[in-house]
């Protein structure tokens, strides 16, 4: 039981953070008198009186954390931050939600998905929609990687939560020595990145507030805007090419921003062959689907051709999710091939979701290997990541993954489709969530509002299965995890 208290302890003191991240929105409801003041106060305090009883009694529970606790944590704490973070849409008048609409949309703000199920957001208040912007912001480089950096100096270690939240074939690489300078540095350059992306969509003409709220999605690659046109709304070329940029930036590895600054060289990125793949599928897809709509007439020149299809690659591959043109209704093989790549994603390490770039890189690589193994049955020949040979474990751990991957989106999929949905709409809701995009095609392009509750569930499931790539939450389904 004392590891059950254990857990108990840091549950209690992470939810008395998170009252915390009810002051913003205040302030925004104080600043424009948008009447949204009141659902912030009431879930801040809620919050922190139930961190305080969960806290309370497990408050003298000290022990070393375990690898299998931080999975625990993880998995609970986001499950229990998705209904809490429910609290404030659930308590608003504007706008008037139900439990499982206000779940939905938390949901998708936090795993950075950007799937909807409001609309009219331009009449919405300020707090509202900052809050949904914040949810992107905070859930981007992961809650658990923020309290990894703060947790230390309450008394609690944190190793073994970093590695339970950012699951992946590599995960044991740190940037510096010690787990809590590793979170600093990422949240450094995370939020460097958000502020100098805030300050180029100012100076490119949003408003201070837009600017904020559009850098939070971008730089999270989450996709909520304060618009029902999304970035569509500002007509400019030049915020759509900035939206480019940090989006792309978004999707690298975040370790590698950090070894650029640190060394003040773009090396970094071309050296990481994630990285090299990951940029040259955004440019041979950009101009694949350029030369395809130009061809087809949907644009009149190869520049506005090449601008829409970049921006639209950019947004699903790194699943952001923002938009400029209704691309579901553009000639079938572009949507169609533009929800197939949003499968892989952008890198790990990044705030993108999917696959990743370095999962569907070692499986083209044993691939290749095979062919080869067929010619020469007797070669050994090694599976290589750049220069490191890349262990057994971990191929296996990545057929396992991506079976698991498919298996799920084929029984999603299916239940959406025994709810009534069109079966194409069906698989693309279940893509873009479990994948964390946000636009699907067809009925749930816009918004998922006409979605059932039944579908709605499934899709919730399906973007916290996304955001902790899988295994994270089954896991917790094995009985040999709970036994001692």
């Amino acid at each position: 039981m004392a590891r059950y208290a254990f857990v108990q302890r840091i549950m209690g003191l992470l939810l008395m953070i998170l009252s915390g991240a009810m002051l913003p929105p205040i302030g925004i409801a104080l600043y424009y008198a948008d009447g949204g003041l009141t659902p912030f106060i009431e879930a801040g305090i809620v919050l922190l009186l139930l961190g305080l009883l969960v806290w309370l009694p497990a408050r003298s529970a000290h022990r070393e954390l375990r690898l299998r606790d931080g999975f625990l944590i993880v998995a609970l704490f986001w499950l229990v931050l998705s209904f809490a973070s429910a609290a404030p849409l659930i308590l608003a008048n504007r706008p008037d939600m139900s439990i499982t609409d206000a779940v939905f949309e938390a949901v998708s703000g936090l795993t950075t998905t950007g799937a909807t199920v409001l609309s009219g957001l331009d009449t919405l208040p300020h707090s509202i929609l900052w809050y949904r912007a914040q949810l992107h912001w905070l859930g981007g480089m992961g809650i658990i990687v923020l309290a990894v950096a703060i947790l230390p100096m309450l008394g609690v270690g944190g190793m073994q939560m970093y590695r339970a939240e950012t699951a992946g074939p590599v995960k044991d690489s740190k940037i510096t020595p010690r787990i809590t300078q590793t979170a600093k540095a990422l949240w450094f350059i995370y939020f460097g990145l958000t502020m100098l992306c805030a300050l180029a969509y100012w100076l490119a003409g949003m408003g201070p507030f837009d600017a904020i709220t559009h850098s939070f999605s971008t730089l999270a690659t989450g996709g909520f805007s304060t618009h029902d046109a999304s970035l569509a709304y500002f007509h400019s070329t030049t915020i759509e090419w900035l939206a480019v940029l940090f989006m792309g930036l978004g999707g690298i590895n975040f370790s590698l921003h950090f070894l650029a600054w640190r060394n003040a060289s773009l090396k970094a990125y071309w050296r990481d062959p994630e990285c090299r793949t990951y940029l040259i599928v955004l440019l041979i897809a950009s101009g694949i689907i350029a030369f395809y709509l130009l061809g087809r007439g949907v644009f009149g020149s190869f520049g506005e051709s090449l601008r829409a299809s970049m921006f639209h690659v950019v947004s699903v591959v790194t699943t952001t999710g923002f938009i400029t043109e209704n691309f579901s209704l553009w000639p079938t093989f572009v949507p169609l091939f533009i929800i197939f790549i949003g499968f892989m994603g952008g890198c790990a390490g990044s705030t993108s979701g999917g696959m990743k770039v370095i999962r569907l890189h070692l499986l083209f690589k044993q691939g290749v290997r095979e062919l080869q193994r067929l010619i020469h049955p007797s070669a050994q020949v090694p599976l290589k990541m750049g220069e490191r040979a890349v262990p057994d474990r971990v191929m296996e751990s990545v057929w396992g993954f991506v079976a698991i991957y498919v298996l799920l989106v084929a029984v999603m999929t299916l239940i959406l489709v025994a709810t009534g949905m069109v079966p194409l709409d069906a698989f693309s809701a279940v893509a873009t969530s479990i994948n964390n995009i946000g636009p699907g095609l067809g009925s749930v392009f816009f918004t998922f509002a006409d979605v059932s509750d039944v579908g709605k569930w499934t899709c919730t499931a399906a973007m916290l299965l996304g955001r902790l790539e899988i295994f994270t939450l089954l896991v917790l389904f094995t009985p040999s995890f709970w036994r001692h």
